[in-house]
């Protein structure tokens, strides 16, 4: 366990802010599967917020079942941060969580994300107007730095410490590398080094051996994970089973079935057709990955025109390999 001010994140794994993946409906999956300490939202621009539009606080809509909860904001002008971390606090968010590592070409165009670690002065103004507005604990998360020759995590995680942030989570890639190559956890080690407050390291943890791994080699307080957790939403449970000690327990054909189906069946009721359909198709690809003739699956859902033919479809898939597996 570790503590962001007095808040208790028992135990330390969080769920990383993902665009299009960790709404409402992902984040109480993984919470009611259980393991996770943190569950965080689908970063937001501050812009946005500040402005009133519609989708974005229809995104921030949290229930109190997902708690500890954190809303990532993200923006390059430090007086609509502040605002935009205003309205985190007053919904009730237990952690506000500032984006600078973001590599993606539309947040970086507009000075934001990752690219804030290329102009530490306005990293460093962003913080300190973020934190003397709002008294819920304030994290940042950010990357090795801009690429291989402009590595300034260590110089952006002293200005975070030095001006009050709880936490500081960092993916051990730069911006440039996006998401290929691997990680390099040497460096979440000499962060943790460098730094008094919690370190979360992130990248590269697709199965629960490699959090231990990483928190073994790092001697970071806890973990992040994204994109593994999109292929097994079980993971931050069996991560957690291994931290106390324990075998993990691989999810069965039953579970699997269960989860997608419920899950697929809470995005049928909250969202129109068309952005449904889009939400079902990605979430198939990494529910699938591995399950036999799951190629088959996510090759036949490309032509089905609507929600309920879909949802049929995919039941009727898992049907057949729960059968067939039953009769192996």
């Amino acid at each position: 366990m570790i503590r962001l001010g007095s808040l208790p994140i028992d135990p330390p794994l969080w769920l990383a802010p993902m665009a299009g993946v960790t709404d409402r409906d992902f984040r109480l999956i993984v919470r009611r599967i259980g393991g996770v300490g943190v569950v965080s939202m689908e970063f937001i621009s501050s812009k946005a917020i500040v402005n009133g539009n519609q989708r974005t606080r229809e995104l921030m809509y949290f229930s109190a079942e997902e708690r500890p909860l954190a809303i990532q904001i993200y923006g390059s002008d430090a007086a609509t941060m502040r605002e935009a971390a205003l309205v985190v606090e007053e919904l009730g968010a237990d952690v506000c969580d500032i984006n600078m590592g973001c590599p993606a070409n539309k947040v970086l165009k507009g000075c934001a994300g990752a690219a804030l670690m290329g102009d530490l002065k306005l990293a460093e103004t962003i913080v300190r107007t973020v934190r003397d507005a709002i008294s819920i604990p304030l994290t940042v998360k950010f990357r090795l730095g801009l690429d291989d020759c402009r590595r300034n995590y260590l110089e952006l995680g002293r200005i975070c410490e030095a001006n009050g942030v709880a936490a500081v989570a960092m993916h051990a890639r730069t911006a440039r590398q996006m998401f290929t190559g691997e990680a390099d956890w040497s460096h979440l080690a000499r962060l943790k080094e460098t730094l008094a407050i919690p370190v979360i390291g992130n990248g590269d943890v697709r199965e629960a051996e490699d959090a231990l791994r990483m928190l073994a080699a790092t001697g970071c307080d806890g973990v992040m994970v994204g994109r593994g957790a999109t292929r097994n939403p079980w993971l931050f449970q069996q991560i957690a089973s291994r931290l106390e000690g324990s075998p993990v327990r691989e999810a069965t054909l039953a579970d699997r079935r269960d989860l997608i189906l419920d899950h697929f069946r809470m995005v049928a009721e909250r969202e129109h057709s068309q952005f449904a359909l889009h939400k079902l198709r990605k979430f198939t690809g990494w529910y699938t990955h591995g399950l036999p003739n799951g190629r088959k699956l996510r090759q036949a859902i490309n032509q089905i025109p609507d929600v309920p033919a879909f949802l049929e479809t995919v039941e009727a898939f898992l049907d057949e390999i729960q059968v067939e597996e039953a009769a192996a």
